[in-house]
């Protein structure tokens, strides 16, 4: 019979939302102090888009290896470990003196922030063991996730408006030192580990595999698909098949393929990394087209994006409620048709629409999506081995920096080829500048500032029009997306019973047949 959590339970609970947080919100808040940072540190561009993407790349390559370590060793271990780290790292951040120095402070953070989610996502498991009480468990920590990405910018933006650059990362101090007090008396240490030593050679190749596919990814994104960037995706992904023969062979390995055997886990992690994928460029298109075509600044954006926002946190604590009487399945489900009416509602708005419906059709796909990142992440870690929770929840990490990443590549360079395929340029461009204006939304919108009269106002007309007209074919496939995931939820997750738990299986962790090393 399960046990009820008590106040100490939950006050642990708490404890565990703050770094969860924290790491949501420090993937943001330098984009408020890189310009300060660039200017004292003589930042070039490049060397921006290095402090900048350091941080995720090195998250991601760690999350599995940060997940086995637990299992190994002990979640609490590892997770007041990269605390310890963070602090650290965070301090020296703050007072660089140098670009090296900030990016490799940046990519020590990133390995420190791996620690968070696996660790994170195994403690609570292990604290709550009533189904009822550890969905509602798993709403909250979701909800810090997505209050630390509303609150981010704000937060950012206060602590820049009296403080220097640093001030940015020393936020983490006082959070992570929290956490350092008041985790060891809180925070049980595993029960169940599965012991043996951490297999360097899968280590390696896991991060050969995971960084030049998310670099490539992010070139990708940024200006399309060029040699050196799909020549990175190609190697991660060459990478990845000697990692999964790696650990085809091993009998302890990094990440134990035996976890893919149980159809909700499966389930649950195609869910999460195609409603990423999707998401991220949904939130990719929204925020240009508010920049771009309506003349938004950054300000106004998350101000108009916040009641949204606020409505997929609450709708997120919603769907583990309903959970306890209704089948995941049909909850995703039916969220993700409602997601699809507002997504289809998009494609009808127009360069000169007014930005009421497009809130209004956010709200109708943030509430249809908000319940699925919550409770899948519930179903991924119930349908785990206890002793395997750190490489569940690293898994379930992954599939979302993979889903995101891949969302914004693919995406982006629809709506950038739909653009293109669009743009009318107008004959009064100057040649030299008419390449630029057809290459995206934001040159045309550049050039068109530089040309005066009639010639500028029809450039910036067309641009925005064949923005507009990419914009509707990303949120079609969105659409589509979303209908097809209501019918891989109900074929893979109809098993999964109310409250959250998966049927009993008759072997949680069948025997793996070794081949010969």
């Amino acid at each position: 019979m399960p046990t009820k959590a008590g106040p100490r339970t939950w006050l642990a609970l708490a404890v565990l939302c703050l770094p969860t947080m924290l790491a949501v919100v420090d993937l943001n808040v330098l984009f408020l102090a890189l310009p300060r940072l660039s200017a004292d540190l003589g930042a070039g561009s490049t060397a921006q888009l290095w402090i900048m993407d350091i941080y995720g790349f090195m998250i991601a390559g760690f999350l599995v290896t940060m997940g086995n370590l637990g299992d190994r060793i002990g979640h609490r271990k590892v997770l007041l470990a990269g605390a310890a780290l963070f602090i650290a790292a965070s301090v020296l951040a703050a007072y660089s003196t140098s670009v090296a120095s900030l990016v490799g402070a940046r990519a020590v953070l990133g390995v420190a922030g791996a620690t968070v989610m696996p660790s994170v996502l195994a403690l609570i498991r292990q604290l709550f063991t009533d189904p009822k009480q550890l969905g509602a468990a798993y709403g909250i920590w979701g909800t810090a996730i997505m209050v630390g990405v509303v609150v981010g910018p704000s937060v950012g933006g206060l602590l820049l408006d009296a403080f220097w650059w640093g001030a940015a990362f020393m936020i983490s101090v006082p959070v992570m030192g929290l956490l350092l007090a008041t985790g060891p008396f809180l925070l049980p240490e595993s029960r169940e580990r599965t012991g043996g030593r951490l297999d360097p050679h899968s280590v390696a190749l896991s991060l050969a595999a995971i960084l030049p596919f998310v670099y490539g990814l992010k070139e990708i994104a940024r200006g399309g698909p060029d040699t050196p960037a799909v020549a990175a995706v190609v190697a991660g992904l060459a990478f990845g098949v000697l990692f999964v023969a790696r650990q085809r062979r091993l009998a302890s390995p990094l990440l134990d393929l035996r976890l893919f055997a149980d159809r909700g886990l499966r389930g649950a992690l195609t869910l999460a990394f195609v409603l990423a994928f999707t998401l991220a460029g949904v939130g990719l298109l929204v925020t240009q087209y508010l920049q771009v075509v309506k003349g938004f600044s950054p300000l106004a954006v998350g101000l108009w994006l916040l009641p949204p926002s606020l409505a997929m946190i609450v709708a997120g604590n919603v769907g583990p409620a309903l959970a306890r009487t209704v089948r995941p399945a049909y909850i995703f489900s039916a969220g993700l048709v409602l997601a699809a009416a507002g997504a289809l509602a998009i494609t009808r708005i127009g360069p000169a629409a007014g930005i009421g419906w497009l809130i209004a059709a956010l709200f109708v796909l943030y509430i249809g999506t908000s319940p699925i990142g919550v409770m899948a992440n519930t179903i991924i870690m119930t349908s785990a081995p206890p002793r395997k929770a750190g490489s569940a929840g690293s898994l379930s990490s992954t599939s979302g920096e993979f889903g995101l990443a891949l969302g914004v590549a693919v995406f982006g360079s629809v709506a950038t080829a739909a653009f293109r395929d669009r743009i009318a340029v107008p004959a009064g461009v100057p040649a030299d500048l008419s390449g630029t204006a057809g290459e995206n939304v934001v040159g045309a919108t550049t050039v068109a500032g530089q040309l005066p009269g009639q010639v500028g106002a029809d450039l910036l007309d067309s641009a925005r029009v064949a923005f507009t007209g990419g914009m509707d074919l990303v949120f079609a496939a969105a659409a589509v997306l979303f209908v097809a995931l209501a019918v891989v939820s109900v074929v893979t997750l109809r098993h999964v019973p109310a409250s959250g738990t998966p049927a009993p299986a008759a072997d949680p962790e069948p025997e793996l047949a070794l081949s010969a090393a």
